[in-house]
């Protein structure tokens, strides 16, 4: 147990310059390219999920939150949104980078999440588009995104940087650490024979991870294939499902609680399906 402590606090130390460029990056576009983002999104029209896609790949903290808010204010469509929450990665992309992953998977995972959560969209808006019997002029009310504790909007780049590293070091200490534990008392081949006899287990369990709505879905599931626990098509699965604070947002500002639980559906029944599918085509 003791290899485990040293091993999980030296692995966390070395992680902390490469978090920090990487977050200091995420702050920069956050800040020179947030509004534009958004208001992009609302003016993309039909080809919402096409342009929530690709933006929500981008590495911008709030992204998710704002479109929860443009959806409760109907500024976006259903599917625009799927394909914000599908595309986007939240804390994945700078631990990825942090742990000098080779760029060609993460250029494969984003794209995979990209296209998905494209796809998804479209599908989505054009059978609603199938069952509206008259267009829905909901007044606009959005609130400031920056209520939410994960995009510090009102300070310095420095600091929101900063706060970021420190927070996401936090968990990823946590979460190594539990991970770490539970291969020492298990062993890392009794975990991989027990997801491996029920393929489908590993995915269905990620998927409810990938909800918890914070940055701790998503480290759970990085780490959890980082230590080969998962294989790809599951780790990707989880990371479809999560939404950061995105699907927090949408419960908290859109009043339509029924609209909210079928989205949250939809999120799960995509990620599983994908997830079963990727491991079956990536075997």
């Amino acid at each position: 147990m003791l290899d485990v402590i040293t091993d999980t606090i030296i692995d966390a130390v070395k992680l902390i310059p490469f978090l920090f460029l990487a977050y200091l990056l995420m702050e920069f576009l956050e800040h020179k390219t947030g509004n534009k983002t958004q208001n992009l999104v609302k003016k993309s029209g039909k080809f919402g999920p096409l342009f929530g896609g690709i933006l929500g790949i981008f590495p911008q903290c709030g992204f998710s939150a704002a479109a929860a808010n443009l959806y409760a204010g109907r500024i976006l469509s259903m599917g625009t949104l799927i394909a914000v929450f599908l595309s986007t990665s939240d804390e994945m992309l700078p631990i990825l980078i942090s742990k000098a992953v080779p760029i060609s998977l993460i250029i494969k995972i984003l794209f995979i999440k990209l296209v998905i959560g494209i796809i998804a969209g479209f599908i989505i808006d054009v059978i609603n588009s199938l069952k509206r019997s008259k267009t829905d002029n909901t007044k606009e009310v959005i609130e400031n995104i920056c209520e939410h504790e994960h995009c510090d909007c009102e300070h310095g780049i420095i600091k929101s940087t900063i706060k970021h590293t420190i927070n996401i070091l936090i968990f990823i200490l946590i979460i190594t650490f539990i991970i770490n534990t539970l291969i020492f008392l298990i062993g890392e081949e009794n975990i991989i024979n027990i997801l491996s006899k029920i393929p489908i287990l590993g995915v269905i369990v990620v998927c409810i991870i990938g909800f918890i709505p914070n940055c701790a879905g998503s480290v759970i599931i990085t780490e959890l294939y980082l230590s080969n626990l998962i294989t790809l098509g599951t780790m990707i699965a989880g990371l479809l499902v999560g939404s950061g604070v995105g699907i927090l947002i949408l419960f908290k500002n859109n009043k339509h609680l029924k609209e909210n639980i079928k989205i949250t559906i939809m999120l799960y029944i995509i990620g599983v399906i994908s997830g079963i599918t990727l491991d079956l085509v990536l075997a």
